[in-house]
């Protein structure tokens, strides 16, 4: 068992990052043995220079620090999950770079092995947002887990889209759990957390700086089997997730979006390069990772319908798909005067089967 203040205290001296620390109890055996090791002993272990040596020996009294993370901890409901516990994500062992622990709200499971992570802007398009809906409706349906950063957005949407589904999905931080950033997703993390996870590697109270996002993307891409970007330029944060995943040896898949559009430079070109594989639905993404998550779809049970539908509805959903249709056109469809569609409409959006888009658009919830 590894002593947890004593690990907190390893990881507040200056030069230790989790490379060395996992070195340096992968060598001595537990944190009490590093701890209390010579400079002569230390620099035996890889990657410990005289100065790292040095900082461990003449380190300071953190236990101020300490009684206060564990201060937070405790008020939040927190816990502290270290690389050597069963119970950290399977996946995330496996990257080159693996925080030596994480901050964890909620609950990590073992169903988490096959969880897909879902990217994009944080300014998407209504075709982003769109797509975005429709890929975490249909994750939750199929039982597999969704990773995100809870950033605006592409990453609320998807979050937001799979807690009101039933789904479960886990928020990566680029901040302390008890930070929660943007401060609008607030409920949501509360909402998250009723069936599902907020992580971090970053100590309690630490401030959401730019910083710390890049290093953030490498456990949303390294706890999952496979990273979806739906929509990001070129110089989109959802393109350093997508780089990290390969570097780990991930699977990357990209929506296709309109060459004119900014927003999809950077999915465009994942396609392009060969570097992520185009999808357009969840078919696309089980027939690429097969036997990766297919236990778990196995095992999905299949939503059932929980609402009640007049045959106007009927007929009117018989017209209305995926790809935004304008009032007028539905109505010639329809056969209806576009003021008795619209209360019909009204009455879809209601029941959650219809949503309207700006300009009096429609399309169909999945």
């Amino acid at each position: 068992m590894i002593d947890v203040r004593k690990l907190l205290l390893l990881s507040m001296i200056p030069g230790i990052g989790p490379t060395r620390i996992r070195n340096l109890i992968n060598y001595f055996g537990d944190v009490d043995a590093v701890l209390g090791a010579t400079e002569k002993q230390l620099l035996a272990v890889e990657g410990v220079n005289r100065s790292v040596a040095r900082n461990i020996l003449q380190r300071k009294d953190s236990e101020n620090e300490i009684r206060n993370q564990l201060s937070r901890i405790n008020k939040t409901n927190a816990k502290i999950v270290t690389f050597w516990d069963k119970d950290y994500p399977e996946n995330l062992k496996r990257i080159y770079d693996p925080p030596v622990f994480l901050f964890v709200r909620g609950s990590l499971l073992p169903e988490d092995r096959y969880s897909i992570a879902v990217v994009g802007t944080r300014n998407p398009s209504v075709y982003g947002k769109h797509v975005a809906e429709k890929l975490s409706a249909q994750l939750v349906e199929n039982g597999i887990p969704v990773v995100s950063g809870l950033a605006r957005g592409v990453d609320t949407i998807v979050h937001s889209v799979t807690v009101r589904s039933g789904g479960r999905t886990i928020a990566v931080l680029g901040s302390g759990v008890d930070v929660i950033y943007p401060g609008e997703n607030k409920k949501l993390s509360d909402q998250i957390l009723l069936s599902g996870a907020i992580v971090s590697e970053y100590l309690m109270g630490a401030k959401p700086d730019a910083v710390n996002f890049p290093r953030r993307n490498r456990i949303i891409s390294g706890m999952t089997v496979g990273t979806v970007v739906v929509e990001t330029d070129i110089s989109g944060g959802a393109m350093i997730t997508a780089s990290m995943a390969l570097d780990q040896n991930r699977e990357v898949f990209a929506v296709p979006g309109n060459v004119t559009e900014k927003k999809s430079r950077g999915t465009n070109m994942l396609i392009k390069e060969g570097r992520a594989k185009l999808i357009e639905d969840i078919s696309d993404i089980i027939d690429e990772l097969g036997n990766k998550i297919r236990p778990l779809i196995k095992n999905a049970e299949k939503p059932q319908p929980s609402v009640q539908l007049t045959l106007f509805e009927h007929k009117i959903l018989e017209f209305l798909t995926d790809e935004p249709q304008h009032i007028d056109v539905l109505a010639e469809k329809c056969m209806m005067s576009t003021s008795d569609l619209l209360v019909q409409l009204l009455g879809l959006e209601l029941k959650g089967v219809v949503k309207q888009l700006p300009g009096k658009y429609f399309v169909k919830r999945f």
